[in-house]
């Protein structure tokens, strides 16, 4: 058998820690590998999870003015078709006036009213028909009130409009307005200027002279 020589085990010894130390550097050397991004954190205003997309609001329809008590149905609690002692109990004030004796067409009153040219409710056949205005502080519904002009009755009540000659005034108008089973007549002199207005169940709407 031969033997190898002893002066190589030394070498040997100093190859194999040679490449261990090699090796050694080498992992050092090796850069540390970079941790993984953290996911974004969600913002105050958006949230983490889905959500249903947003239904867009519908849109409200313009409030009608705080003081416009009158209605196309009715004034206040008063509703057309009413008997006179129904109104009166819903009216909840006193109203003057008298019924007419054969039944037919009257009005009542506030005591504030001077008149029902200036403020007065309507019966025929014992029935709440009409509410007559001629003041300045009623509103109708929708906005009109007296001492507006025509354009701008026109520009509240725009394609509802229906344009009648006056009975008596040459070179003015009624502008009448329907809605339901209510119609709204507002009556302008020769100026184009509202002086008037009514509103209630036809045909007592379209009494020119009212219960005359």
């Amino acid at each position: 058998m031969k033997l190898v020589p002893s002066a190589s085990v030394p070498s040997l010894a100093c190859a194999v820690l040679l490449a261990l130390g090699l090796s050694a550097c080498q992992r050092e050397a090796a850069p540390a590998a970079e941790p993984a991004p953290a996911p974004p954190a969600a913002s105050a205003d958006q949230p983490a999870e889905d959500v249903p997309p947003a239904t867009a609001p519908m849109p409200t329809p313009a409030p009608a003015p705080a003081d416009a008590l009158a209605r196309f149905d009715g004034y206040g609690d008063l509703r057309f078709g009413m008997s006179a002692e129904q109104a009166r109990q819903a009216w909840g004030g006193e109203l003057e006036g008298e019924a007419a004796a054969d039944g037919g067409c009257y009005y009542l009153r506030p005591r504030w009213a001077k008149n029902a040219a200036e403020f007065g409710l309507m019966f025929e056949n014992g029935k709440f028909v009409r509410v007559d205005v001629g003041n300045d502080k009623e509103t109708a519904p929708g906005g009109g009130r007296r001492g507006m002009s025509a354009e701008q009755i026109r520009a509240l009540y725009p394609g509802r409009i229906e344009e009648q000659p006056h009975k008596y005034v040459q070179g003015a108008k009624n502008l009448r307005v329907s809605e339901g089973a209510g119609a709204l007549v507002f009556e302008t002199d020769a100026a184009g200027k509202v002086t008037a207005w009514r509103i209630g169940q036809p045909p007592q709407v379209d009494y020119v002279e009212g219960c005359s």
